[in-house]
């Protein structure tokens, strides 16, 4: 029995709204656990205990937090052990192919600081770009395989939050990637030419190998969905994470005491912390009535794109914004398609890289010595023809 009025019950959300937007510009994992206590003391105080023990034992929340903490240490081991380096120093393309793939692929690397490993490549191979615009580069094409990598925090969140299965949302979230591709040339590189001169002769085996560990884990994942069909779909996505990092420590060669020292510095016990607590968050949602409220609020679907691009840039995360907007999507429609789920998650991404509170927005500024001002101008024409045509297109879906 509901123990407040819907008002209060609403309110309740808000406030957790408040803490989690606050508190996670210090720390993710805290700002999820404390907003889904306020919401379920308020909400569901004599379920709350229950539902987080039941969480603690349910096998998918478990695999896929172990899931979510291994790949920043696969990142850790890759940088640590030079194999993004190899990888970076044997592509033989085109500056401006260059200057899209490796931020791209460096960005794949999910660790604090990465901006600062790929702005010195930018910065060399931009040759004599305007700075703001090599800092534009830079944060573009880092986070732009965010939109399909499905074997990263941000995506597995994401779509746990939308109730939607991994790989779903992929083919239109491609279709997304190579629109923000072609804009990132308008915008970005037209002013780029000629080829990368490189040091050292080419290496094909220093080539495949990292492109082989990065790519393992998720069609490894793929693959166990596609023809095995556990019963629990995340053990799964855990093997593959866990082959994809065993292969990284093989090929790169790491000692046991050099191990220990990449998994303290990658801390992945704090990301598999913060999975816990996000789906701890969600699962409070669910139950706390809120789902119901929703339903008769006049929230469209426009609307919530314009909530989400705004939170994206106001927290400069994906994870926080993601863990907010679908729920109260779900809550408002009953469900999401994949095509919805992918032009909102793209508005959420869009917030993101432009917003200076992103902290690879403030690092790439400082490492390229240039100013907010001219990251800003030169990033606002691509995001805002990137977000006005995505917004048309949600539109025309309702």
């Amino acid at each position: 029995m509901r123990l407040m009025g819907d008002q209060n019950i609403l309110l309740a959300f808000i406030l957790s709204v408040i803490i989690l937007l606050l508190v996670s510009q210090r720390s993710l994992t805290l700002a999820m656990f404390l907003a889904a206590f306020t919401l379920g003391i308020i909400t569901i105080p004599n379920s709350l205990l229950p539902l987080l023990l039941g969480l603690l034992l349910d096998p998918s929340a478990i695999a896929l937090a172990l899931a979510v903490g291994l790949i920043p240490l696969i990142g850790e081991v890759m940088s640590e052990t030079g194999q993004m380096d190899r990888l970076i120093g044997n592509m033989r393309i085109g500056r401006r192919a260059f200057l899209m793939l490796s931020p791209a692929l460096i960005g794949m690397l999910t660790m604090p600081g990465g901006a600062l490993l790929s702005a010195p490549i930018v910065d060399r191979a931009g040759g004599n770009l305007p700075r703001g615009e090599k800092a534009g580069i830079n944060v573009w094409f880092r986070h732009i395989l965010y939109l399909v990598y499905p074997i990263s925090a941000n995506f597995i969140i994401a779509t746990e939050a939308a109730n939607l299965e991994l790989y779903r949302p992929i083919p239109y979230l491609a279709v997304l990637l190579l629109f923000s591709l072609l804009l990132g040339y308008i915008f970005l590189l037209r002013r780029c030419h000629g080829r990368i001169e490189y040091e050292r002769r080419f290496s094909l085996k220093d080539l495949i190998q990292p492109l082989i560990i990065l790519l393992l884990a998720p069609i490894m994942d793929a693959s166990i969905r596609a023809f095995l069909n556990p019963q629990v779909k995340e053990a799964g996505t855990l093997i593959a994470v866990s082959s994809s990092l065993t292969l990284a420590i093989i090929i790169g060669r790491v000692k046991p005491f050099d191990l220990r020292k990449m998994t303290v510095k990658a801390k992945p016990w704090s990301f598999a912390a913060m999975m816990i607590g996000i789906i701890f968050f969600l699962e409070v949602f669910r139950s706390s009535g809120i789902p119901e409220l929703m339903r008769d609020l006049p929230l469209s679907p426009s609307i919530i794109y314009c909530i989400a691009f705004a939170l994206g840039f106001s927290t400069g995360r994906i994870i926080t914004p993601a863990g907010i907007i679908f729920p109260v999507y779900i809550s408002r429609f009953g469900s999401i398609s994949p095509s919805r789920f992918a032009l909102i998650y793209y508005g959420i991404f869009l917030g993101y890289v432009l917003t200076p509170v992103h902290p690879c927005v403030s690092l790439t500024i400082k490492m390229l010595k240039t100013e907010v001002k001219d990251y800003m101008r030169v990033m606002i024409p691509p995001v805002t023809a990137a977000a006005l045509i995505s917004l048309a297109a949600l539109h025309f879906l309702s």
